[in-house]
Formats: structure tokens, C-alpha cells, sequence
């Protein structure tokens, strides 16, 4: 009996984790959506000196910083209609981000990967 309650236990955490709603893009479908889509909004949530640095920035970008966002969301309420793809350099700023946008309202996804996985992809 208590193999069953542990099979079924696992079961349904199993399937709950398969049924959350994704929240990010990996880098070939945002490379997709970019060339299909022109609705697209990309906010960068680093600071302005990395998107002058090595990695460089997405063109068309909006960029403020994770630690600005919440004060700055009145800045973003324009797009509040459309999909906000969100950037950092790895992808795990833009993780906290795309969580402040999707409580805020908006809809939010997290570019995985971030501008390294982006450069990477373009280099291929």
C-alpha cells in the first residue's frame, strides 16, 4: 500500500511539473520568432556599460536594469499588449525579470541562455 501512495505521489508531481506554463524561449525559437514576428518588444535588464561590452546588444533593444525594473514598469505599460521577450547575459537576470514583468500583468518570456547563447547561435 504504501509503494502505491509513493507511485501515485510521484506521479502526480511528475505531471505537475510537466503541466507549468514554459517561460522562456530557447535561442533557435527566439531566432525564429525574431525573423517572423515584428511585434516583438526585447528588454535587456542589464546594466548599460554590458550592452557596450563584449556581447553587445540585440538591435531595438529597451534596456533597464533588473534593479530598475519595478521602479520602471510605467515605462513598459505601451506594450502591455504584446509579447516582452526579456535578455540578460546569461538568462538568469532575465528569469527574475520575466517573474516581476508576468506578476506586474505583462506577458513575459525569459530569452534562455541570454546574449551568450544568442552569440553563440549567430556564430553557427
Amino acid at each position: 500500500m504504501r509503494n502505491i501512495l509513493l507511485l501515485l505521489l510521484f506521479t502526480f508531481l511528475a505531471v505537475s511539473c510537466n503541466a507549468q506554463e514554459k517561460n522562456g524561449y530557447s535561442t533557435e525559437e527566439f531566432l525564429k520568432l525574431k525573423n517572423e514576428k515584428k511585434d516583438l518588444v526585447l528588454l535587456d535588464v542589464r546594466t548599460p556599460q554590458e550592452l557596450v561590452g563584449e556581447l553587445g546588444k540585440i538591435e531595438g533593444v529597451i534596456n533597464i536594469p533588473l534593479n530598475e525594473l519595478e521602479q520602471r514598469l510605467d515605462e513598459l505599460k505601451q506594450y502591455k499588449d504584446k509579447e516582452i521577450i526579456v535578455v540578460c547575459r546569461s538568462g538568469r537576470r532575465s528569469d527574475i525579470g520575466t517573474g516581476i514583468l508576468q506578476k506586474h500583468g505583462f506577458n513575459a518570456m525569459n530569452l534562455e541562455g541570454g546574449m551568450l547563447g544568442y552569440r553563440n547561435a549567430e556564430v553557427k
